[in-house]
């Protein structure tokens, strides 16, 4: 089984105004060469990565249809290590565009896809479920963690727990001021035995002790962090593998600033730590390193 990441090269990135309905975390500022410096990003992004020896497999995006978010593929495709692909129903009507045929060809030229789950007919009913935005999955344990939102239907999500055979575990998290967040990786990060949570988000005392206890149960030791930490994109961290089978944490340099040194002495306790500056991006999409990596559990084609 191989490991790789996926991530969308943008063509015409910029501020989502669709998204930032309920998106906390974008900020629309002068969009001059905003593009240009994206690219920059991911560019750079993508070469720390391969510097470690993991498996980037990066995909063009296309100027037509226009997709602002596209940088961000996680939320509209997750790939199973039992050969299964999940495509998600999209809040944003521009985001749904994402699915696009050109990006779907180039992943089974490249890898072997054995079934295909489609929820996005979901758009019709206004039901949404977004990728690993919305779910969090622990594979190793089959849990999948959801902080329920406008983009985290429940019931969609209980059944893609039946389809995956994970068991559910959700809560409701809000910000500062008390709006739910709109997607579950902004404040949490499962590892294989380690988890970043803002935990001071989750109100009813119930599903904090739930959540706790489902964590420490699967071994996890759960390091918090702070409303101030979320907001600089603390929880949007990914546990990725390289072709050694190493495991690294990868974050933004915004996250990464954002920790003390305390908690990155527990992070570096079990994996080194990969950061890059993806400020731009941060800003304009709302986003950040976890948004821009879909994890690829697929085997690869044998091409002569």
């Amino acid at each position: 089984m191989n490991y790789s990441l996926l991530m969308i090269r943008p063509i015409h990135f910029g501020y989502n105004a669709e998204t930032a309905i309920n998106n906390a975390f974008q900020e629309k500022v002068d969009q001059d060469g905003v593009q240009e410096k994206a690219l920059k990003e991911f560019d750079n992004f993508v070469s720390i990565l391969r510097n470690h020896d993991i498996d980037v497999f990066v995909v063009e995006d296309t100027v037509e249809p226009h997709t602002p978010d596209s940088i961000f593929p996680n939320n509209w495709i997750t790939f199973h290590k039992n050969g299964t692909i999940i495509l998600y129903p999209m809040f944003a009507v521009n985001r749904r565009l994402e699915r696009k045929d050109t990006v779907l060809e180039e992943i089974k030229n490249r890898y072997n896809i054995k079934h295909t789950i489609d929820y996005s007919t979901k758009e019709n009913q206004n039901i949404f479920l977004e990728g690993t935005g919305s779910i969090i999955l622990d594979r190793n344990e089959n849990k999948a963690y959801a902080c329920l939102s406008p983009r985290t239907d429940k019931e969609l999500f209980l059944q893609f727990c039946k389809d995956m055979n994970y068991e559910p575990v959700y809560f409701y998290s809000v910000d500062m001021n008390g709006n739910e967040i709109y997607h579950t990786n902004v404040m949490m990060c499962v590892a294989d035995k380690y988890a970043v949570v803002c935990m001071e988000s989750i109100k009813d005392k119930n599903e904090y002790e739930h959540l706790k206890t489902s964590l420490e149960q699967s071994g996890k030791v759960i390091v918090p962090i702070s409303y101030n930490q979320m907001n600089h994109f603390a929880g949007n961290m990914l546990q990725v593998k390289n072709k050694k089978e190493e495991t690294f944490l990868v974050m933004s340099t915004q996250a990464y600033d954002s920790l003390n040194s305390e908690q990155i002495k527990t992070l570096e306790q079990f994996d080194p730590i990969i950061h890059a500056p993806i400020n731009t991006i941060e800003q304009n999409g709302g986003g950040s390193a976890r948004c821009m990596m879909a994890e690829i559990y697929l085997s690869k084609k044998i091409i002569l």
